[in-house]
């Protein structure tokens, strides 16, 4: 998984969590967000359009709120990189239809 270097992804929490999932970190390298671009876009909206804008009650509640915005995101938020459009809209020929029920 790529990441940056932001505290949310120094931690030993993390660390432990990728080692158990057989998961492997790939770190940016400090000063340097042209590494990788995209992800650091995705950050900044992620940060600001979620993260910054509730409060965790519980890892339920985060889940919650985050699968909302991640749903939002994907389906119902114009990106500019896709010429406006919702990201399900490339994937799904019927137009941007919800993924489950």
């Amino acid at each position: 998984m790529r990441v940056d270097n932001g505290p949310e992804f120094g931690g030993r929490l993390l660390d432990q969590w990728a080692y158990l999932n057989k998961v492997e970190l790939d770190f940016s390298r400090p000063g340097k967000p042209t590494d990788n671009g995209f992800i650091e876009a995705f950050n900044s909206k992620l940060r600001s359009e979620c993260l910054n804008a509730h409060w965790f009650m519980s890892l339920a509640d985060a889940q919650e709120k985050l699968e909302t915005w991640r749903r939002h995101y994907n389906e119902d938020r114009p990106h500019s990189a896709i010429g406006y459009n919702v990201p399900i809209a490339l994937h799904y020929s019927g137009g941007a239809a919800s993924l489950s029920p």
